[in-house]
């Protein structure tokens, strides 16, 4: 079949998008094998697998973003061999990845008409683009004001934004690549009660989540990618957890969580006293020797602002920290890392790996100057240590050769932990450990922090996952409004008590 030349005899009337026998090679990789899947009219689709699995190319092949190197892809009765992102759009296809498209410094109407501005002669109609946006708001049930700075918008209404500018271009085919990872639970209802409302007017859409929770909740069918290999296709009603879990790692996971040992609190290992500064206030905590110390609290409460403190991004303002007893003054992240303090940030492009560099050289980065003579790298060193690092992880790729930024998602965090281990820090902060990874390299993840305090380091693990946080934390410290709400001890934490202190709603002595 030729580019737009409708297939004579498909059956594809009854899809919004069909996936035909699609395959993708990359030197020395094969991305998808042969993958056959097809989405109906007006259904919620999830896609699952692990990372690497081969989900992001998938999608990426009828977004324009890549060429498949054999198969077709067919929206609407209309074959294509190659789609480009043009044809994508003009095709009512539109994606929504991890990391919005969106320009902060402009208004919330700017964003919805960038690049198709409407025009009044010479000039720019303001107030109708303004009086468009407010009734699509309105439709889609959504309550932002279209004059508001995309800036000053919560993650959850940027979301919302997001998917109201791919609907105002009339989009009926809507991709979501893990839409709910930066929400709270609040917003993630929001996103739901929008999804369904979507779906009442006939969107289809694909939902990539690796919160299985959330597939039961919203999706109908499901489709589990493995290796690059489409496995199965089943009504997601007529599957479990369990069932999906196997299919996508291969292997039965007996256990969400590893267990844990209720430790014996002795040893303060760091200790923030009344505490000013990064838009924190008065922030007072302990951190013992040998727990994992979770920190909890809604979007924009502190929780990540604690972390730049003790890494030395951000500036204390006044109040003392004190590391085994001795005042710490975190100046910057090299002293943060001589001092035995690594943080594995909530951005891993932005701030955790290096896209451009491979494995080797981004798992190496902090130790340069140990494995380096006269200037010069000891090039067997570097290799040990990585090839050892990586396989450690288990990071997926060709070689520790392979560039970092062509890795999935999971082992791109994994390589920003890696490069961490290698400067064997005594206090590690993990910021959304997990976020965006799939339950197999979730389950490697957790392994990694009780290892870690077994070994007599100490955790930090900020998370917005309430499981999460109920399953891994010896103690809880819940933040509200950048201020330490209250601390909840492992025997006795619950999914009540976090967001009844996360949303302000109690206050509980910490000591």
């Amino acid at each position: 079949m030729i580019n737009g030349v409708a297939v004579m005899g498909s059956k594809s009337s009854e899809y919004a998008l069909e996936f035909c026998n699609i395959s993708k090679r990359y030197p020395g990789v094969l991305a998808l094998d042969d993958v056959n899947i097809s989405i109906l009219n007006g259904e919620v689709h999830a896609l699952v697998g692990e990372n690497g699995a081969g989900k992001s190319t998938l999608i990426k092949t009828c977004s324009g973003a890549i060429k498949p190197t054999a198969g077709t892809v067919i929206i609407k009765e209309k074959s294509f061999k190659e789609l480009t992102p043009l044809l994508a759009r003009q095709n009512n296809i539109s994606v929504i990845y991890q990391e919005f498209n969106l320009v902060n410094d402009m208004t919330v109407y700017d964003n919805i008409y960038l690049g198709e501005r409407i025009s009044k002669g010479i000039f720019i109609d303001k107030r109708k683009m303004i009086e468009n946006t407010r009734k699509l708001f309105e439709r889609l049930g959504i309550r932002i004001d279209p004059c508001t700075l995309v800036k000053d918008l919560s993650v959850g209404y940027q979301q919302m934004v997001e998917i109201a500018k791919a609907i105002a271009k009339d989009a009926n085919m809507l991709i979501m690549d893990e839409p709910s990872a930066p929400l709270t639970t609040t917003e993630v209802e929001n996103l739901f009660k929008l999804i369904r409302q979507l779906k009442s007017k006939g969107v289809s859409m694909i939902y990539i989540s690796h919160r299985l929770d959330e597939i039961f909740s919203i999706c109908d069918r499901v489709s589990v990618l493995r290796d690059g290999k489409h496995l199965k296709t089943m009504n997601v009603r007529d599957t479990t957890h369990e069932e999906l879990v196997t299919l996508m790692v291969g292997r039965t996971l007996d256990e969400t969580f590893p267990q844990r040992y209720d430790m014996e609190q002795k040893k303060v290992v760091l200790e923030m006293k009344n505490v000013f500064g990064n838009g924190l206030k008065d922030i007072s905590l302990k951190v013992y020797k040998g727990e994992i110390l979770g920190i909890g609290g809604l979007v924009g409460s502190g929780r990540t602002e604690i972390a730049q403190l003790l890494f030395g991004i951000a500036r204390v303002r006044s109040g003392n920290i004190f590391l085994h007893g001795k005042e710490y003054q975190p100046k910057t992240p090299r002293f943060a890392l001589q001092n035995g303090i690594a943080l594995a940030p909530e951005d891993r492009k932005k701030q955790g790996v290096f896209l451009h560099l491979n494995v080797k050289e981004n798992i190496v980065i902090s130790i340069l100057k140990k494995i380096s003579r006269f200037g010069f790298v000891n090039k067997q060193k570097e290799l040990s240590i990585s090839e050892k690092l990586a396989g450690d992880m288990s990071i997926k790729c060709t070689s520790t050769a392979q560039i970092a930024g062509t890795l999935s998602g999971g082992n791109q965090q994994k390589a920003v932990i890696a490069k961490w281990l290698a400067v064997n820090p005594e206090i590690v902060i993990f910021d959304e450990p997990t976020r965006g990874i799939d339950v197999g390299a979730k389950q490697e993840i957790y392994q990694l922090l009780n290892a870690l305090v077994a070994a007599g380091k100490t955790v930090i693990m900020i998370s917005s996952v309430m499981e999460e946080l109920l399953g891994m934390s010896d103690r809880i410290i819940v933040m509200s409004e950048k201020k330490v709400s209250g601390e909840i001890t492992r025997a006795e934490s619950s999914q009540e008590k976090i967001l009844l202190l996360a949303s302000g709603g109690a206050n509980q002595n910490m000591r």
